[in-house]
């Protein structure tokens, strides 16, 4: 079971997200950043993009994964529906993901998020599960 709350935070978004894996964690927090961007708009899984992405450590990992979100809706007008499949590698920090979008263009919605940031961000297993945090800047 994936998921995610939002936390009060002064002027940013500061999220939580968890997953009994680290990769169902990444997920809850790729969909909490996208419900950031987006809100409840329904997104058609029109287009496929594989990504893959590199970490120096997991905080590193998860920060790059989440820019890279921002990075396809700015240069390649790419928003992303969901994560079809991701692997993420502990010993390499490597990841690859499959996902799925549509063209940005085809919605109206007012993305607020100028970018992901280090404050207050962590990857943590606790007992049966990952938590990760992240404050967006908005």
């Amino acid at each position: 079971m994936m998921t995610y709350k939002f936390l009060e935070h002064t002027a940013d978004v500061k999220f939580q997200a968890k997953g009994k894996t680290l990769e169902q964690a990444f997920i809850s927090a790729a969909n909490a950043l996208n419900e950031t961007i987006y809100g409840k708009l329904k997104i058609l899984s029109q287009k496929q993009k594989i990504i893959k992405i590199k970490g120096i450590d997991l905080q590193n990992l998860l920060y790059n994964f989440l820019e890279e979100f921002l990075y396809l809706l700015d240069a390649e007008d790419f928003l992303i529906s969901k994560i079809k499949e991701i692997k993420i590698n502990k010993n390499t920090l490597m990841l690859k993901a499959t996902l799925l979008g549509d063209k940005a263009s085809n919605y109206k919605f007012t993305n607020d998020v100028k970018a992901i940031t280090y404050n207050s961000m962590f990857v943590k297993k606790q007992k049966e599960e990952y938590i990760l945090q992240v404050v967006l800047d908005v």
